[in-house]
């Protein structure tokens, strides 16, 4: 069988696994897929889905979009721009209006130097004209 452009892939998953100090078979086991399939993942011969790379990544406790970008299915200022967001949505120290309106300070920055982004409310949904922006930058939080 040709090796697909996964060898990356394949070669961090493999340090991976040895890293958690897991077999082939744990790993397998752990991530829901056949020892075979996952040694010719490691091997560079199969190309995994999205779904199969966060069953791994899961039983490795690594981040599923590492392992998007290493087998090209994400592109890393993607990973990036999605592990920001993600930062700041499960940050407990700032409530949810606080949480939306440094989402859309980072969407008008990333704007600002050439990255179209959509703004993003507290959720990580697209939001609209009402957006806690005035002229004169974020209104004052009123809760």
């Amino acid at each position: 069988m040709a090796s697909l452009n996964v060898g990356n892939l394949g070669e961090y998953l493999r340090e991976q696994r040895r890293t958690a100090q897991l077999s082939l078979r744990q790993l397998a086991d752990a991530a829901g897929v056949s020892n075979p399939y996952l040694s010719q993942i490691e091997r560079g011969l199969r190309k995994p889905s999205a779904e199969v790379l966060q069953q791994v990544a899961k039983a490795l406790r690594i981040s599923a979009e590492t392992l998007y970008v290493r087998a090209g299915i994400l592109d890393e200022r993607e990973r990036e721009e999605l592990e920001t967001r993600a930062v700041i949505l499960a940050d407990p120290s700032i409530n949810e209006r606080q949480k939306s309106v440094l989402l859309q300070i980072y969407a008008s920055f990333r704007k600002e130097n050439g990255f179209e982004d959509e703004p993003v409310d507290g959720e990580g949904r697209a939001s609209g004209a009402d957006a806690p922006f005035n002229d004169d930058g974020p209104a004052a939080d009123t809760a």
